[in-house]
């Protein structure tokens, strides 16, 4: 009996373990990221080292043609915040224009998103010229707009001068009388001052907002038109249901949005720190590296204080088991 009970237990196969869907999705996802891994152990992992190693350092070029370093600690970190004005000025005035940027971005993208949302003839032509400030920004075009005479007249604060010594952006806010409709509505000159600078920088608000745009454009469309329909016949008026089902459904996605905007803010090509910090590469290096790890460590702190911030207000949906 015994050895009936062995000989068919031992006949049974064995189970296999199946990964749950979970699972299966986790490693497909670290597959996917594995190139960039590797890449950046291999690659970039000893750049950072270097560049790291050269901030503590400073550079003596030798008669063999080759260049010793002798460790200075603090030195040079201690000389882009305290001795060069130039770096701390140009520091604050990149952190000024990233305090209007953000909010300015975010405000017109999700605007345009709930705009092309809506039902209309041809909305997927419209989306498509929305986003091609995006594709034309990129790459190599972002080189030729660079030297483009007209490209830096639009997204300069002062239009083109037109030889009567007016420019046409402050030709515009005076036509539209923005300070004396907010005047009218008895707001600060602070909302003033804000729009103004929006509507004369709109150009480079457009170039910047496509992809927030789209983040936002595929947040609206994954709420359920149930949801709509419920606040319709309860009798909710469309402000109504924007601040109470489409802002909040949405908050993961100004979260998300808020980031992207600050990172790419602090990294783009014509962003005044990096151009600075790259000129004074050429003057000297070690002093350059200081002042580009204290940029990275700005740029931290400020992603991780505005994601703290936009999290508080975050909301999540949960879904019943």
């Amino acid at each position: 009996m015994t050895n009936n009970v062995a000989m068919d237990s031992a006949k049974k196969p064995k189970r296999r373990k199946i990964a749950s869907l979970d699972r299966r999705k986790a490693r497909a996802g670290w597959f996917f990221i594995l190139p960039f891994i590797i890449g950046f152990i291999v690659i970039y992992l000893p750049m950072v080292y270097e560049s790291i190693k050269l901030s503590f350092h400073s550079l003596k070029i030798t008669a063999a043609a080759g260049y010793e370093l002798e460790f200075v600690g603090w030195e040079n970190y201690s000389y882009a915040l305290g001795t060069d004005p130039d770096f701390v000025e140009t520091l604050v005035t990149g952190l000024g224009q990233l305090a209007f940027d953000v909010p300015a971005i975010l405000i017109f993208s999700l605007f345009m998103a709930v705009m092309l949302n809506q039902k209309a003839a041809g909305r997927g032509a419209f989306r498509a010229i929305f986003f091609i400030p995006v594709i034309l920004s990129t790459g190599i075009m972002e080189s030729i707009a660079a030297k483009d005479i007209m490209n830096s007249y639009m997204e300069g604060t002062g239009g083109i001068d037109d030889g009567s010594g007016q420019s046409t952006a402050n030709d515009l806010i005076s036509t539209m009388d923005m300070e004396k409709l907010f005047a009218n509505m008895k707001v600060g000159t602070g909302l003033v001052k804000y729009v103004t600078s929006a509507i004369n920088n709109i150009y480079n608000i457009v170039n910047r907002a496509g992809v927030q745009m789209l983040i936002f454009l595929s947040g609206l469309q994954s709420i359920s038109p149930a949801v709509y329909e419920s606040c319709k016949i309860d009798g909710a008026t469309a402000w109504e249901t924007f601040w109470k089902i489409t802002f909040p459904m949405i908050s993961p996605m100004i979260l998300v949005n808020g980031v992207y905007t600050v990172i790419d803010s602090f990294t783009t090509g014509n962003n005044a720190v990096m151009s600075f910090i790259s000129d004074y590469y050429n003057k000297d290096k070690v002093i350059s590296s200081a002042m580009a790890w204290v940029y990275f460590l700005i740029v931290i702190a400020v992603v991780a204080l505005i994601a703290a911030i936009l999290s508080a207000f975050v909301f999540y949906q949960r879904k019943n088991d």
